[in-house]
């Protein structure tokens, strides 16, 4: 009797919502995507690889991030590429860090870098996050002991939602990236909340990803931080681990595609005007879950961070509150001032 009263809620719950959509006039079923054509192998030319690559994977190009590795220690991390760098009677490093050094020379992104990172010679990353706040793609790294099982659930709920995303297994083979590429510029707030709204929609529909099985998303802010690129994120297809199959892009089984650009020029970007209505598909109408986004270059250690002060609202405050406990606390807008803050 209790599982047919359950069953009976969640039915007019279901419809519930489904009206409320309805009458928005926002599409709740998932559009139908269709068939991708095979894969053929392609017959690009290394000019047409290069611009298929940077059409994809867009970010800054009046700067680029290049990996460096010490011999000595192993320590491996990203700087801005500079003109200047170990330059004798310029370049003070490591004396002077780059982002105090008035010889600093930022070199722009062209397409010898990407085919000198293609062909194994360096290994670059991008600064997806643009000067105004918005961005080209997004990208969702995983990461922790469950990343193949979380990979594959985060696809399936893009597949479902209509969502086009590529696998990526990262450069160290311990991971992967999911990344969605869009047809034009798009805020990154936009892109963030789209992330964030398949990873509930994820969460409720297998209830087996966890908070901390992805490392974070790409780009991690939704504005510019002041004096700073942003967060950054190696590119895929360098030579090295592409030959040990790792930064390569995988079907749904993470599986390598054979001929990994074939596939890169049968992906579609989506539309910006479909970002809305997936991130409603995708919740019901609901807030997406709230993620926490750190950026580690201002803080390395976010767990330590303090907790959030409490504040106390200004202005007069209204004798008696009707408010209604559900999932949030809702309380009626008459009784609050304008001056309130609004969460």
């Amino acid at each position: 009797m209790a599982d047919r009263d359950e069953l009976r809620a969640l039915r007019a719950e279901n419809s519930r919502l489904i009206a409320l959509l309805e009458s928005h006039g926002i599409e709740w079923r998932a559009r139908q995507q269709p068939s991708p054509p095979p894969v053929e192998p392609s017959r690009l030319s290394s000019d047409e690889k290069v611009k298929l690559f940077r059409r994809l994977f867009r970010g800054r190009t009046d700067v680029f991030p290049v990996r460096w590795e010490s011999k000595t220690t192993g320590k491996s991390g990203y700087a801005p590429a500079c003109a200047n760098e170990w330059r004798a009677g310029v370049c003070e490093k490591p004396r002077i860090k780059c982002g105090d050094c008035g010889h600093r020379l930022l070199m722009p992104l062209s397409d010898a870098v990407i085919y000198k990172h293609l062909a194994g010679d360096h290994t670059v990353g991008v600064y997806p996050l643009m000067e105004d706040d918005s961005c080209y793609f997004l990208a969702v790294d995983f990461d922790e002991a469950e990343w193949r099982d979380d990979a594959r659930a985060f696809s399936q709920s893009c597949a479902e939602l209509g969502v086009p995303a590529a696998l990526e297994i990262s450069r160290s083979g311990q991971g992967a990236h999911a990344w969605v590429f869009f047809a034009g510029r798009v805020s990154a707030r936009d892109a963030r909340r789209l992330g964030t709204a398949v990873i509930s929609h994820t969460c409720a529909r297998t209830r087996q990803l966890r908070l901390t099985s992805y490392d974070r998303m790409f780009p991690n802010q939704d504005t510019m931080p002041k004096g700073g690129f942003g967060n950054l994120i190696a590119l895929p297809l360098q030579k090295g681990p592409r030959e040990q199959g790792f930064s390569v892009f995988v079907d749904a089984d993470l599986r390598p595609y054979q001929d990994q650009w074939a596939f890169l020029a049968s992906i579609q970007p989506m539309a910006a005007h479909d970002i809305e209505p997936t991130i409603l598909r995708a919740t019901g109408g609901v807030h997406p879950l709230d993620v926490t986004f750190i950026d580690d270059e201002d803080l390395a250690t976010p767990w330590k961070r303090e907790s959030t002060s409490t504040k106390k609202l200004p202005g007069p405050m209204p004798k008696s509150l009707s408010v209604t406990l559900a999932n949030l606390i809702y309380f009626e807008r008459p009784n609050c001032r304008r001056r309130w803050p609004t969460a």
